[in-house]
């Protein structure tokens, strides 16, 4: 799996040049996560026209909300200050011994299989144990990943998890501590969307403008809620520049109607898209570059090893994940 990180070395100037520096990336990242068999229909990836990606692509489960996910997994294991000193903080009320946290990310969903995303393999051991906030022994983790990728295949029937744990299908991450204890987290890029269940233990979200982003304990969903402190304006700048290129491939590569794109800024961008869908996306993208805005973002690109942990089918639908990285996450 392709990693396509997108860092925002500059504060965001005007709305218009900065969602169409945003745009470039998506489109790229759009047209790199094609299966090479289905491009190979047309020719090469610089034969793929702006008006054939809505024909080509098709849409992976979690596409936008994987972006929170990785955002908050590369932070933590980057060791962005900022996110470590919440997680730790998040990690002590979970009662969760030792220091040196680390995040596991439990995603990428495949057709009929469930996979681990890079550092399963090396942080794991067969005696990593799964806080899950009730009384007895902690499970051992690695012991039932299987089940887990198993139970998120069947959205939680027949899981074939302890009691205790029959919730772990709904993990995005695990976060852990140098004494191999780990506990399940939930990421959820709305927060409203955050659920409880049996063996979460922390719910991530993103810090909302003009709110408290104080990490409490949600005694109805039974999680310690942790607000992450996020860059809003680059944020707010992805996601609308993410509503810019849906909204115009779900039109069919052609303007979109004023109630897809209300907004000023988001049509004048997807105006500059529809005028240029007869040509190559790597055309377009290259084309754009004058008009965004200069050094927003930095482009960096990484391969994840993906490891399997159950299922039967090995045809990876989600091949690449394009995660933004705002100046202070």
């Amino acid at each position: 799996m392709e990693i396509r990180s997108e860092q925002q070395l500059n504060p965001v100037a005007d709305e218009v040049s900065a969602i169409t520096a945003v745009v470039r990336p998506i489109l790229l990242g759009i047209l790199y996560s094609l299966k090479a068999e289905v491009v190979a229909e047309i020719g090469e990836r610089a034969d793929v026209k702006l008006m054939m990606l809505p024909r080509l692509r098709r849409p992976g489960d979690g596409d936008t909300g994987i972006c929170f996910e990785y955002a908050a997994h590369d932070a933590v294991s980057r060791g962005e200050d900022r996110v470590l000193e919440r997680v730790e903080d998040a990690l002590k009320l979970c009662k969760v011994p030792g220091g040196g946290v680390s995040s596991i990310l439990f995603g990428a969903e495949k057709a009929g299989s469930q996979q681990l995303i890079d550092t399963a393999s090396e942080l794991l051991t067969n005696d990593s144990s799964l806080l899950s906030g009730t009384r007895g022994r902690p499970v051992k983790l690695k012991r039932h990943l299987n089940a887990a990728a198993a139970a998120f295949r069947k959205k939680g029937a027949g899981t074939g998890l302890p009691q205790s744990i029959s919730g772990l299908w709904r993990a995005d991450l695990f976060l852990g501590s140098n004494s191999d204890y780990w506990v399940a987290t939930t990421v959820k890029i709305n927060p409203s969307g955050l659920r409880g269940d049996k063996g979460l233990r922390i719910g991530i979200v993103p810090a909302s403008q003009g709110k408290s982003d104080k990490i409490y304990v949600d005694d109805h969903r039974s999680l310690v809620v942790c607000p992450l402190p996020y860059d809003g304006s680059f944020v707010e700048t992805f996601y609308m520049a993410w509503e810019v290129v849906m909204a115009f491939l779900a039109a069919d590569a052609q303007l979109p109607k004023e109630a897809a794109l209300p907004r000023p800024a988001a049509r004048t961008v997807a105006r500059y898209l529809a005028d240029r869908r007869d040509f190559p996306v790597l055309d377009v993208v290259d084309a754009l570059a004058v008009l965004a805005q200069p050094g927003l973002l930095q482009t960096q690109s990484a391969a994840a090893d993906l490891v399997r942990s159950g299922g039967t089918s090995a045809d990876v639908i989600t091949s690449a994940v394009l995660a933004p990285s705002p100046t202070f996450l």
